[in-house]
Parts: structure tokens; sequence; C-alpha cells
């Protein structure tokens, strides 16, 4: 071998003949079965291979890869290995010039073929899959470090590589951790395969992988699923990642029509790659994978309340794998959401706000056949995406993160009569609210006796904090006392309340808002001794006034107000324990009959806290007892029928606010059916705005212009007419203009 070397090196332009030769030696020995010297030609090619790197050597390697694919295409393992090995160390070569003809379509194939041995041997089988992995392996070393070599990338090429990798990924018949098992070798190629991947090739190598999860059923058992993207996450470089996610998403769509189980699999995949994804990374398609997250949703409720999951009703689902669907959703929304940006956070809040339906006003997100307990079950779960959405949203300004397009329909859900929808509302509120993590430190509501076992962490309220409370207090403070006023409440509900009452004392409170706020506490003692309320919600609001004005008095450290609201807790722990929240918010809590009427000294009086804080706060503020101003809508918010419009007069009636001008009139049948003509005209109007709102919300662009063009022109020619010019008989010269307007 010395000899031949050194002969091919200084003859190198013998080399090709060389290869000739043995390649026609080789040849023969493998027909004649002399495998002894089939191993000796080999290993002379090898060494000839490795030692000449000259211009001509690319005539050498047509020689070489001949005889590999010779080797490879015999049927006797060890002769595959052989040949195997060979391709391998010529894959580590780097050439001097790049070869524009050469193809590797053969060994492509052949590669992925023996990673899918079904040898009846198990170590046989082993060492031929073991084999067709490191042959891929080289070549996609190969054909990267030529770079005119890039049809390994090309579709075809993908589709047969991918699915071998992750046949034998798959394969649990060696668990063993051995870094030559054909799992582990498979693994490290398929990293290798996604780390050379450029921007462009990273369609082509995904798309396999899909379609392998598809055709095996492999995404209901999720566990390979997820493990497959965690090796492409990790693998690909950070800015390509995103494709990943618009592949995820796309395949998610494709895959609308196909049973709970695998939707949900794709879904889970989705929320671990979100989390591995870099913050922000995402790209320009974040609303178009919440868009699609959103429909989701809407198209697992249709389903639920279908029992169905196609067109044809042929193919069953059950409501509890479209509730495990809607929960993966759910969280997968909340991983995208921890990987972007406060700004984008904010945009996102505001893109779900509007896709959750209300009657009359917003069209509902699911099918026209889905009903009000559709649009219901989609509100909920689109809260709940809101919610997930909100956590750790650490806006330092919170005129950013509740601006009023957001805030004002947020809480308009609370006037919704359902408890559900109510706390899960007070949930993002406070987590909105919540930008010291204090939430967790404010739960169960109790009476505390220093305020320093709660360790909250409390600044001063900000210039900004200042002019959110100035433009949002009141409507804040005015949707906590409709909530109290409700009937059916429960204990989850009222601790909800008194953490966000206690996160708008720590978190935004200056001393308006702190007198703003012990006013309205006031204000719903008041409420619940009233005799509208039930009796247990009776007892709950007073636990609740008492519990916060007893933190409330701990944080302003005034001695006075503090001993005040100790007197007041004592008596009541005393005679009536049912008005604190370890006597009423209990399994079986005890109401006394005689709640609705109570003592004083069991209540907390304005005079004595007014006089308690005079000296440190501007106590005037305090005389002035709290009226919540209640909007139209809110007054309306819980009519169903003509018949409520008794009701409503008479709340007219009894609110402060509302002066009632037009003397009441006596009913009649007349008047019975104007009422009815109007609810109908209004039912009708109603209607027809939903209708208007539902077009210009799903219409194509071609046909909302065309609608609007004819009004256009109008407001076109009447904005660029010139005016005419007013008859004037005095000369511009002789007109007297003020000092002002002289130049």
């Amino acid at each position: 071998m010395e000899k031949l070397t050194f002969y091919a090196l200084s003859a190198p332009e013998k080399l090709d003949r060389i290869g000739a030769y043995l390649s026609e030696r080789l040849a023969r020995d493998v027909a004649r079965h002399r495998y002894n010297s089939v191993c000796i030609a080999m290993e002379a090619l090898d060494q000839l291979l490795m030692a000449c790197h000259c211009q001509s050597i690319n005539l050498f390697v047509e020689s070489f890869l001949t005889m590999v694919r010779k080797l490879l295409e015999s049927e006797r393992p060890n002769l595959q290995i052989l040949g195997t090995n060979s391709f391998v160390k010529f894959a580590n070569i780097e050439e001097d010039t790049a070869s524009y003809h050469r193809s590797y379509d053969f060994f492509v194939s052949r590669f992925s073929q023996m990673c899918q041995s079904n040898h009846e041997e198990l170590s046989v089988r082993t060492q031929i899959r073991l084999a067709g992995i490191r042959g891929l392996q080289g070549v996609v070393r190969k054909t990267v470090n030529d770079e005119l070599q890039v049809n390994i990338w090309e579709a075809a090429h993908m589709d047969q590589i991918i699915p071998s990798l992750l046949f034998n990924l798959l394969d649990d018949t060696h668990t063993d951790s051995d870094k030559d098992s054909p799992v582990e070798q498979t693994e490290r190629c398929f990293r290798e395969l996604l780390g050379r991947a450029a921007y462009g090739h990273i369609t082509n190598a995904i798309r396999p992988v899909l379609m392998h999860l598809d055709s095996h059923s492999l995404w209901e058992e999720q566990r390979f699923a997820v493990r497959c993207f965690h090796i492409i996450m990790y693998s690909i470089q950070s800015q390509h990642s995103h494709l990943v996610i618009q592949q995820l998403v796309g395949h998610l769509d494709s895959q609308s029509r196909t049973p709970a189980s695998v939707r949900a699999g794709i879904v889970e995949v989705l929320s671990e790659a979100a989390a591995i994804e870099a913050a922000g990374s995402v790209g320009p398609t974040v609303l178009e994978v919440f868009n699609t997250l959103l429909r989701q949703l809407r198209q697992s409720v249709d389903y639920q309340l279908s029992g169905c999951y196609d067109r044809t009703e042929s193919h069953m689902t059950t409501a509890e794998e479209e509730k495990n669907l809607q929960e993966a959703v759910i969280k997968t929304i909340g991983s995208f959401a921890n990987t972007l940006p406060v700004y984008q956070r904010s945009e996102v809040m505001l893109f779900i706000m509007g896709k959750i339906p209300v009657p009359g006003i917003i069209p509902a997100l699911g099918s026209p056949n889905s009903g009000i307990e559709g649009s219901r079950m989609i509100q909920v779960m689109l809260l709940k995406s809101l919610l997930q959405v909100s956590e750790g949203y650490n806006s330092t300004n919170m005129l950013t993160a509740l601006p009023t397009s957001f805030l004002e329909p947020l809480l308009s859900f609370t006037l919704m009569e359902d408890p559900e929808i109510q706390l899960l509302v007070l949930f993002i509120l406070t987590s909105l609210i919540d930008r010291h993590h204090n939430t967790s430190k404010l739960q169960p509501m109790c009476i505390i006796s220093d305020l320093s076992e709660l360790n909250l962490k409390i600044e001063k309220c900000s210039r900004q904090d200042s002019m959110f409370m100035r433009k949002h207090a009141q409507r804040l403070y005015r949707y906590v006392y409709l909530v109290c006023r409700e009937e059916g409440s429960g204990r989850s509900l009222y601790q909800a309340l008194y953490t966000l009452l206690a996160l708008l004392s720590v978190e935004l409170a200056n001393d308006e808002v702190l007198l703003d706020l012990l006013r309205l506490a006031l204000a719903l003692q008041d409420l619940a001794t009233e005799g509208t309320l039930t009796p247990y919600s009776r007892c709950a609001l007073h636990a609740l006034v008492g519990a916060y004005l007893n933190f409330l008095s701990h944080l302003t450290a005034t001695p006075a107000f503090c001993q005040h609201v100790a007197q007041v807790i004592d008596k009541r722990q005393k005679e009536m324990p049912c008005l604190l929240p370890e006597g009423i918010f209990t399994e079986n809590p005890s109401v006394p009959d005689g709640v609705s009427v109570l003592d004083q000294h069991l209540l907390f009086v304005s005079s004595c806290i007014s006089e308690a804080m005079r000296g440190n706060y501007c106590t005037e503020r305090l005389c002035i007892p709290y009226t919540p101003q209640l909007a139209d809508e809110e007054h309306v918010s819980r009519r169903k029928s003509i018949g409520d419009v008794a009701s409503l007069q008479i709340e007219s009636q009894h609110n402060p606010d509302t002066i009632q001008k037009s003397p009441v009139e006596h009913i009649t049948f007349e008047t019975l059916k104007s009422a009815i003509d109007s609810a109908q005209v209004e039912e009708e109007e109603r209607e027809r705005r939903r209708q208007v709102a539902e077009r210009f919300h799903t219409a194509p662009f071609e046909e909302i212009a065309a609608l609007c063009g004819a009004k256009l022109e109008k407001i076109f020619e009447i904005s660029i007419r010139t005016p005419p010019s007013p008859p004037c008989s005095t000369p511009l010269y002789d007109m007297k203009f003020p000092d002002l307007c002289v130049y």
C-alpha cells in the first residue's frame, strides 16, 4: 500500500486509472464471493482517497462511489456495513473542488432502507440500522460541505430521511443509554440534520415529521411528538424557530376535523415549542397564532354541543375529550403569551377581548347553531385565555395595561348573571394590577393583627398610577358595588373582591384613593343593611367590609382608626361571629334571623372613622356618602322581557342619581300595546345592527368598499367643495380687524 500510495501521489494523472482498476477487481471479487479480497481492495481505495487531494480526485471519487454502491447493493450485512464505513470516511473529507454533477440519490434511498431493516437476528438488525443512520449522517455532512450539493434538502429526499430517523427514534427495543444504540445515534443524526438546515430548508425538514406523526397516529401519544419537537426546537437556529411554530399552527388548522385527542396532541406540542422559543421571536404571525387557537376553541364548543366533529355526523366525540382539548388550548395561549414583550401582550389582550361574544353587540364567535349556551361557553373560555395572558404581565404603566378600550368591556362582564364570569373578570383585574406579586399573600380573607405578617411589597403611588386612578377609579368602584349587589355570590367571589380592594390600596392608592375606598367600603356596609339581599349575602358582605377595613386600618397606621375597627371586630366576635370571615365562610355557616337589623356597635361608623383620621387626611371627603353613578346600559343590562319595564321603573325611582322627569302613566291596553310595538322595533333595530356588524366583520374588502363607495364620494365632494364667498360690500382694505388679528 505504501508503494501504491507513493505512486499515486507522484503521478496524480494516473489516479483515475488506478481507481478504475481497483473497482473492476473489487466487482469481480464480489461476484465470486472472495470477501477477503474485497476487504483488501476497499481498504486500498480508502487509503488512496484519504491521501490524495489533487484536482483530479473527482475522477477517482466516481470509481470509489461505484464500489461503495456495489457493496451497499449486496444482501450480505457485512458488505453493507463495509460500504457504509467507507462512505462515512469519504463524507468527512473536504474536497478542494466541488462536484457539479455528483448525485447522492441512491445513497439516500439505500441508507434509508437500512435504517428500517427487519433482519431476523436482533444483533445484526441493530448493526444494519446503525450503519444506515451513520450513512445518512454522512450524506448530510457531505452535501452541506459541498456548496453546490444542496439537493439533499429537496422534499423528495426529506420524505425518505426523516421517516427513517423517526422510525429508529421510536424503536423501544433499545432502551439502554449506550452511545452506540440506534436511538442515541438517531437523535444525534436528527439534531445534526436540523442544525445544518438553512432558512429555506426547514420547511422541507418539518413537513415529513408532521406527516409521519399523522400517518402513525402518534399525536395521541403525546410523549413522542413532544420529544421530536424538543429535538427540533433545540437543534435549529433561534431566528428560525418561528417557522416551526408557523407550520404547527397551519397543521392544526388542517386537522380541525380530527378526533379531539389528535388536536390536543398538536396543541400540546405547540405549547412545548412556545415554551422553548426565545422571547418575542414568534415574528409577524403573533395574532395569526392566537386567532388559530381561538378558532380551535370555537370549533371545540360546536363539536361538544353537537357530539360529533365532522359535517356528516358520523364521527362522534365526547364532552370530556373536548374539555381536555379546550384546557390544552388555553394552556397554550398562556405559553405563547409568556414569550411576548409587554406591548404585544397588550395587543393580544385587546384582540381576545374583541372576540368575546356579547349578545346583541358582538356576533357570537361560534356557529349560529351553538345558541346561548355556546356563547356562554366561549365567553368563559376566552376569559380564561385572557387570564392566562394577563398572568405575569408586569407593566409599570397601568394606563397601558388597562386602557379604556379594554377596561370598559371587561368590567361590563361583571354585570352578567353568571358567577363564574364575574369571578374570571375579577381574577383578570387582580392579575393586571398586582405588579409586585402580592396576591398570594392576601389569601385567604381574614382578620389580621399585624400588617408585617403578610410581608407585602408596597411602593409609593407613581404619577402614572395617579393618572390611571383619576381616569378609571370611579368606574372600578361602580362595578365593585354592582357585583356586591348581586344575589347568589359565593365565598370565592367575596375573596376575589377583597383581594382586588386590597391590591388597589397597596398598588395604586394615594390619599384621595384611600378615602374613596373607605367611602366605597361604608357604602357596601349600607348595602348589606338593606333588605334587598339574602341573609347569607348580607353576612358575607359585612365580613368583606370588616376584613377590608381591618386591612386598611393597618395599612394607614392610624391608631384611632385601628382602635375603632378593632372594637367593632371584637364585639362581632363575641356577639355575632357570622359577620366575620371566620364565621360565615365555613362549610355550614349559621345565619341568624335578625341579621337585617344590627345594633350600632356592630357596624363601622363613618363619623368615628372621619374623626380618627382627621389630621392625617382631608376627611371632608368622607362625609359625602358614596353613590355609584350608573350608566344607562347598566340599568337595562339585566332586562329580559317587556315585563322588566316595571322593575326598571321602580329601580329608577329608588336610585338618587336618576330623576323621573315625566309623570307616571296609568297602565292601559294602549300603553301595553305601544310598549310591545316599541320592543319589537327595538329588537328589529338590534338585529339590523348585528347583521351590519357581522357583515363588516366577515365580508371581503371589495364588498365593503362597494357598499360604502357612494357615501364616501358624497363626503369627499362636500369636504373638498370650495365654500361660496359671502357677499361683501366693504373692500378688504377698508375692513377693521381686531388688533390680535393684525400682523
